[in-house]
């Protein structure tokens, strides 16, 4: 195994960061790997605001639901799928942009973002800086579009903190390959790995938690997703241009 896929294979999480400043030359190799992400057409369809400013910082942070290490660590890194400079390349072009009437659209922003902040994840990692990916930029979306200026077609779609680590988290149990991986067509057979995997989430939770909490993976997930837990997405998306249809 090279030392590029132990850095995959050791991740984790990090909410407790040290407030020293990253070199810059770090956070540009960061970015230039995020860059350097495969892409749809080669449209590239994401954009990265580094955000630094402490105040800032802090006013993420409470949007997101009070998550305190966006405030803690040094650099808050916002992905975004982006087509404004393809509305600007049809303008040119003295063509319609008609992509964006479609929820193809979004998709396609949204897979170029994952990509592109899976490279910045492992550029980071391989660096020895911590990181945690923030879903909750979502949560108020269109704040996080005042607050940083987004144009029309330029939406948040996730959050990556990168710091030094003040205490490294333990590794979380995955699923099982066979969960995951299907040879030929899907395998429906699920319920006996879920359930052996809630035990061992469970017990992950009991050291994790010093047992104040045992609670599974189903638990987890059935608690989240019993409601529509960001709400202003789809109308916020709408607001940005992009139809849905």
């Amino acid at each position: 195994m090279n030392q590029v896929i132990k850095t995959f294979m050791n991740h984790r999480s990090i909410r407790d960061y040290k407030e020293d400043m990253i070199k810059d030359e770090d956070l540009d190799v960061i970015v230039r790997a995020a860059q350097a992400a495969p892409s749809s057409i080669n449209g590239q369809q994401v954009s990265i605001i580094a955000v630094k400013d402490r105040e800032k910082k802090s006013k993420i942070a409470e949007l997101t639901g009070d998550q305190l290490w966006i405030d803690q660590a040094p650099v808050f890194l916002l992905f975004a799928l982006d087509f404004y400079r393809a509305k600007l390349a049809a303008e040119k072009n003295g063509v319609d942009l008609a992509i964006t009437e479609s929820l193809e659209s979004i998709m396609v922003g949204s897979v170029d973002v994952g990509l592109a902040m899976g490279n910045a994840i492992g550029a980071a990692e391989s660096l020895g800086l911590g990181i945690v990916p923030i879903g909750a930029v979502r949560r108020e979306p269109m704040e996080i579009v005042k607050m940083l200026d987004l144009p029309e077609y330029v939406f948040p779609v996730c959050g990556l903190v990168i710091g030094y680590p003040r205490d490294t988290s333990s590794l979380k149990p995955r699923f099982p390959k066979e969960a995951i991986y299907h040879e030929e067509g899907y395998n429906k057979n699920l319920t006996s790995i879920i359930d052996d995997y809630d035990t061992q989430i469970s017990e992950y939770m009991r050291k994790r938690t010093k047992g104040e909490s045992d609670r599974s993976w189903s638990q987890t997930v059935s608690e989240i997703y019993k409601t529509v837990y960001f709400p202003k997405v789809s109308p916020s998306i709408k607001g940005q241009g992009y139809e849905n249809r």
